[in-house]
């Protein structure tokens, strides 16, 4: 497996982004007959496509053939179905539809385009990232440093502008300009030029962009606790479904293997966080899709969950230096990350989630009164916070005594005393070295 430095991985993301940004720009071009500058910010870059390269670059790099094309078909799909939810959530509009074209779900995402999109993830793995950081390597370093933190700052900019401009708060644009009070009558000049182009451009460059009304509720927030998908439902769930997955892994261990084992992935606490996240992400993806038929949830449950279970098998072995599960003894696997059985239950999961436990879980999270339930809520997101660092820590000194790593900070000296190998062997007790 590679390891890209975050020097390079950076980038693979302004390239990307400025060559998806090219492409969408060329498309609409051809399409409005006019010049048509895409993109959510007023530079030549389309973020969704460096990020997406980057999620491919990092997580399907030991794949090839079919089955990276498949993948990659995936995680583009995954990642225009969340950005456009994101986008209409955030500025109560949608940039593109696809609902005109056949095999569409809501006008997010359609089968043509996430064909395309897994053709040019497989390029883009297979052959272009290679051939990009063979290129750069070659330019002076000392230049492109300085290239690469400018366009840093001026992304950021160009982001934060956009953002502030798009979410409605351009009404006094002279608030996040002016830094200095004489300059209010030039900045607020300069603001609403800003202001009044961006609106254009995002006009032209969108022509089929549409506002998405919204119900109006007054709702008494001191009676309804995480009403619908808000952010404290999706921790609750998080948490619950953390402890659950942790205990029915457990059961199986159990009832397969004839052991108990502890399927944790924190050092304090019953809790699988592969599986906190699991449900609290296909919560927030296919709440909106919860009522749907049993054979779309599993199909998309599968999909999804093979995806996801294949990411965090990548990434933690990049960052801790361990294999947490090894599938290769079970037929039908992928590199012993995934196999199809496990992937079918995803789909199971995720139909059994929707239709029988997530209603009566629901019902009593939102029962909880409004002012208890938040403070438990924020109580349990700094616990697993500090519970998550903690584990990391552990882990990377864990991985550090393996390859003969000896203790030369307090914090390395803490963990050695608190997490010894036999007390991480017992948490973890299939973490395999990769050395």
């Amino acid at each position: 497996m590679n390891y890209y430095t975050g020097y390079e991985l950076l980038w693979l993301f302004f390239i990307y982004s400025f060559g998806g940004w090219v492409l969408e720009t060329i498309s609409a071009t051809l399409k409005q007959r006019k010049f048509a500058n895409r993109g959510l910010v007023n530079g030549p870059f389309c973020v969704l496509y460096g990020l997406t390269a980057i999620a491919m670059t990092v997580g399907l790099q030991e794949l090839r053939g079919i089955w990276l094309f498949i993948f990659a078909t995936v995680y583009a799909t995954v990642a225009e179905w969340v950005s456009g939810h994101l986008i209409e959530k955030a500025f109560k509009a949608r940039w593109w539809d696809y609902s005109n074209i056949k095999w569409n779900l809501d006008g997010y995402i359609c089968l043509p385009a996430s064909l395309f999109w897994g053709v040019l993830g497989y390029l883009a793995v297979r052959w272009c990232n290679g051939v990009t950081l063979i290129l750069l390597h070659i330019l002076p370093k000392l230049l492109m440093h300085i290239v690469l933190l400018t366009l840093i700052g001026v992304l950021f900019v160009d982001i934060f502008g956009s953002f502030m401009l798009l979410t409605g708060k351009s009404k006094k644009p002279e608030r996040w300009i002016a830094t200095d009070a004489g300059m209010d009558k030039i900045s607020t000049k300069i603001a609403g030029k800003i202001a009044g182009s961006l609106e254009k451009r995002l006009k032209k460059a969108y022509p089929k962009a549409r506002k998405i009304e919204e119900e109006i509720r007054e709702e008494n927030e001191e009676k309804v606790f995480a009403k619908g998908c808000d952010f404290y439902k999706i921790v609750m769930l998080f948490m619950i479904g953390a402890f659950l997955g942790d205990i029915t892994e457990t059961i199986f261990c159990r009832v397969t293997a004839g052991v108990w084992m502890s399927r944790s992935s924190v050092v304090w606490g019953p809790f699988s966080i592969v599986w906190g996240l699991a449900i609290a992400l296909v919560t927030a993806l296919l709440y909106k899709y919860k009522d749907k038929g049993d054979r779309f949830l599993f199909l998309t449950g599968t999909l999804l969950g093979g995806a996801y279970e294949y990411f965090c098998s990548v990434f933690t072995e990049l960052v801790f230096g361990k294999v947490f599960w090894d599938y290769s003894k079970i037929p039908f696997n992928l590199g012993g990350r995934i196999n199809l059985l496990y992937c079918f239950f995803w789909g199971i999961a995720a139909v059994v989630w929707f239709k029988i436990l997530f209603p009566p879980v629901e019902k009593w999270i939102e029962k909880i009164p409004a002012v208890a339930g938040k403070l438990l809520t924020w109580f349990l997101l700094v616990f697993m916070v500090c519970n998550i660092l903690v584990s990391c820590v552990a882990l990377v000194r864990y991985d550090e005594r393996g390859n003969g790593v000896q203790a030369t900070n307090v914090v390395q000296k803490w963990v050695d005393v608190h997490y010894d190998d036999a007390k991480m062997k017992k948490i973890y007790p299939n973490a395999k070295g990769i050395n």
